[in-house]
């Protein structure tokens, strides 16, 4: 079975497995979903949307953010770790959101990469999960290893992982895929331990690295 024979049986399952998949942060609105993106590098969903919980009541929206003191924002988002780093990312996205787009999250990847701290994943995230726009496929850890291990890519790097994926499935189910794959990474295919006997696809899966 060839990789684009594959992706499209994987795709298939996932639909059935996971018919309303959404990515797993708790937002309200595109900023929020942007930010709780940012502070979810190297940190587990979960742990992000506790500290969200309390952090966008106290801080709602880009003006709270940009004008906060850095120090007690430290503070608010110390359980995501790096949160030195994290902090100084919100802060100047949410100032250069202000500056730039008058504080509206813009509806383009050319135009979130440019803000301080946003990548391609990031960027897709908003833009797949905030406004159904399939502006590329979310590559994070989870997609990545799916990937690897089934064989539709042979590549390390998210930017051409994401490259490969988006020849393989239709741009109509990217925004689907994105958050699926990530699903099923984070419950079946995991990195330790992958839980290969109740996989979608493991009549199909060369379980690459595995």
């Amino acid at each position: 079975m060839n990789p684009a024979e594959k992706a499209a049986l994987f795709l298939e399952r996932l639909r059935e497995a996971h018919p309303d998949a959404r990515y797993e942060l708790n937002w309200s609105t595109p900023f929020e979903l942007l930010v709780a993106t940012i502070l979810a590098a190297q940190c587990t969903d979960e742990r992000v949307n506790r500290v969200t919980a309390t952090v966008f009541p106290k801080y709602p929206g880009p003006q709270a953010f940009a004008d906060a003191d850095t120090a007690a924002l430290e503070e608010d988002l110390k359980p995501t770790g790096f949160f030195k780093q994290k902090t100084k990312s919100v802060q100047a996205m949410s100032r250069a959101l202000l500056d730039k787009f008058g504080g509206e999250v813009p509806h383009t990847i050319d135009e979130l990469v440019t803000l301080p701290g946003v990548a391609r994943k990031t960027a897709n995230v908003v833009l797949n999960t905030a406004f159904n726009l399939p502006s590329g496929i979310i590559v994070d850890t989870h997609v990545a290893r799916v990937s690897q291990r089934l064989g539709l890519t042979k590549k390390d790097k998210p930017e051409a992982i994401e490259e490969d994926l988006m020849k393989l499935v239709p741009q109509e189910q990217w925004t689907f895929f994105g958050p699926a794959t990530v699903l099923h990474g984070r419950y079946t295919c995991t990195a330790k331990k992958p839980k290969c006997d109740d996989c979608i696809v493991k009549d199909v899966c060369p379980r690459i690295g595995v």
